[in-house]
């Protein structure tokens, strides 16, 4: 589990509670359904209407690597790689075919498998390099999902706001209501901003790195088996792939 994510969230989420608590402040002051509603709902349904069926789920799919992170294992990869090369310099690629139908991840056993079957490096690299853009492409289109979400919430909450003061607009012949329509007025905007900057464009942000380094995990392993395709002694593999240490 990704612990700064936590962290991130108490103490952001805590600064602003224990702020407006050390003003005089209390927590039901900050609570209020029908503002929830409006800017939740609003920036929920817009990030619906802007995605198609197949970003917006792999968006709720992808969340999880903000708590849970890929194990990406470079180092291991790395070792992985260098006993392949040697292989294949030892008993020639027909050699890694026993490696092929042992090997758990399926893009490296793809690799593995173009390797076995007398597959140029440049060929080897461009088929790997494809698939890996398209799941890059789609990956950073879903972490997309939650940047739009933090540009849309504080506009929906300044709705919000503008339709609480037209609530307190329409009743100020009755004192009694004036104030639950300035409360939605102005806790629908702290929700609005307060959801942008502590929770969407984080996550987007944290999302897109994750996917980043998860491409450079997979980058190293087209190199290795280019490299090995090439021919390469596995200490020149070796020094070539710590770069991505």
């Amino acid at each position: 589990m990704d612990v700064l994510t936590i962290l991130g969230v108490i103490i952001g989420f805590g600064a602003i509670l224990g702020g407006n608590f050390m003003e005089g402040g209390h927590l039901d002051a900050l609570a209020n359904g029908p503002a929830a509603l409006i800017v939740i709902g609003g920036t929920l349904g817009a990030a619906l209407l802007q995605s198609s069926a197949k970003v917006y789920f792999g968006s709720i799919k992808l969340f999880v690597w903000v708590l849970f992170p890929p194990k990406l294992k470079l180092k291991k990869n790395i070792e992985k790689i260098i006993d392949w090369s040697e292989i294949a310099r030892r008993e020639g690629l027909l050699g890694l075919e026993a490696v092929v139908d042992d090997e758990k991840d399926d893009f490296a056993r793809k690799g593995l498998q173009l390797l076995v079957d007398g597959g140029e490096p440049e060929v080897i690299r461009d088929i790997l390099m494809l698939e890996l853009e398209a799941v890059e492409s789609h990956q950073l289109q879903s972490a997309k999902v939650y940047e739009a979400m933090g540009g849309y919430s504080p506009t929906i909450g300044i709705i919000g706001a503008v339709m609480g003061l037209i609530h307190v607009m329409q009743n100020l012949s009755d004192p009694s209501k004036l104030g639950s329509g300035i409360a939605t007025a102005f806790v629908a905007t702290i929700y609005g901003v307060g959801l942008a900057n502590l929770f969407f464009i984080p996550v987007a942000t944290k999302l897109k790195g994750q996917v980043f380094a998860y491409s450079q995990a997979r980058e190293m392993m087209i190199e290795g088996i280019a490299a090995i395709a090439e021919g390469e002694n596995p200490r020149n593999v070796e020094i070539k792939l710590q770069g991505y240490l």
